[in-house]
């Protein structure tokens, strides 16, 4: 379970409660399954363990909007298995626009399924030539009678190839964008192919030939999708960090024990200052990068309407800081570190795609200095 003393402040009982519940599903469920080493193993594990998180209630937060909940779930399960994290954060993904804009149709029809685990969705915005800059998508959606019909293909989508119902942006007349629920069945529908990442990972190509659903599918008001992506993103943010501080604490443990159990010249690695060092930094770089995740939610949880400034603070640190204790700690394992069993070795893999995802770290870094630099013209009465 996660040390909650360092955030204990932005918590609740009942978070408390969560993260135990959390915690032995992770024993109970997890822990006896065989880590994927192949992205059609990662598929199949995937499929299992969405509806064995909807069984436990574990969405339950998203559809209540906790997202303090939605962090501690994902922080602990991003230390048990990053598959798992990942599965978990796609429901979030797929499920907030519903939560957000749905209507009550569609939220019968739709939402309560996916927090119940009996769908998987998927949230599909990027494309091959659309990443960061999300208002050069491609893929179109044109109203006839009463539907639209989508044209085009999405990129790097988690659960492609898996997912019952798929959150879909396109561009609509006149060059604005909305967000359509998209099933699997639908007609025009396909999938692709996969993408295979190096840590085993649902993810893939999904192309929409003359795709038609009904306009019920349109999700809130045609041409504001890309409010509300970006809201959906800009809430969630600060569980990509939750997540990463769930992979450097186990990290972090992995290499603490290794340097209490291993001796060199005599005496124990956690002897030697160096490595004393090291792990001082690192618990250093968790703990702060856990209080900015939980500081987020907490301010999206007392009812701030935006967190943009908070949401990019956390993902950017959390996630460059698990990458260097994670890295730190492949270090102190030394040659063991490196070996492709090693818990180390599949973090190191798993953590990468943190810094990407979900809004790259430059591009926080932007949304950060824009931020800054307007708040101190305002606050000087500087020029611009």
């Amino acid at each position: 379970m996660p040390d909650l003393k360092a955030v204990r402040a932005f918590l609740d009982d009942s978070h408390r409660e969560l993260a135990q519940r959390v915690e032995a599903f992770c024993r109970d469920e997890i822990d006896p399954l065989p880590v994927p080493s192949q992205d059609e193993e990662a598929r199949d594990q995937a499929g299992f363990l969405v509806e064995r998180m909807g069984r436990a209630g574990l969405y339950e937060p998203i559809g209540a909007g906790d997202l303090r909940g939605c962090a501690l779930i994902r922080e602990t399960l991003a230390a048990a298995s990053p598959l798992a994290d990942a599965v978990f954060a796609l429901q979030a993904l797929g499920s907030t626009p519903v939560v957000l804009a749905g209507t009550d149709l569609q939220k019968d029809a739709w939402l309560s399924r996916c927090l119940a685990g009996d769908l998987m969705t998927a949230f599909a915005m990027t494309e091959a030539e659309a990443g960061s800059d999300v208002a050069s998508m491609t893929t179109t959606a044109r109203r006839e009678g009463d539907e639209f019909v989508l044209e085009g293909a999405k990129s790097f989508i988690s659960n492609a190839g898996l997912a019952d119902v798929y959150c879909v942006f396109a561009v609509t007349d006149p060059r604005r964008i909305s967000c359509f629920l998209v099933p699997a069945d639908a007609p025009g529908f396909r999938f692709l192919r996969p993408q295979v990442m190096s840590a085993p990972h649902p993810l893939g190509e999904i192309g929409f030939d003359s795709c038609r659903i009904p306009v019920s599918n349109l999700l809130g008001r045609e041409g504001e999708g890309m409010k509300l992506g970006l809201a959906t993103l800009d809430r969630l943010r600060p569980t990509v960090g939750a997540a990463a501080c769930g992979m450097a604490e186990r990290a972090l443990e992995e290499a603490t024990r290794h340097a209490l159990a291993r001796r060199q010249f005599g005496k124990r690695l956690a002897d030697f200052q160096i490595i004393q060092e090291k792990l001082a930094r690192m618990t250093v770089d968790l703990t702060a990068a856990r209080l900015l995740v939980y500081r987020a939610a907490w301010e999206k949880d007392q009812g701030a309407e935006r967190i943009s400034v908070e949401s990019a603070m956390a993902k950017a640190f959390a996630t460059e800081a698990a990458q260097r204790i994670i890295d730190e700690a492949v270090q102190i394992l030394g040659g063991r570190g490196v070996l492709v069993d090693s818990v180390v070795d599949r973090l190191y893999r798993s953590v990468r795609a943190l810094r990407i995802y979900e809004g790259t770290t430059e591009v926080q870094h932007l949304i950060l200095a824009g931020h800054w630099i307007r708040e101190f013209e305002q606050r000087t009465g500087s020029e611009s």
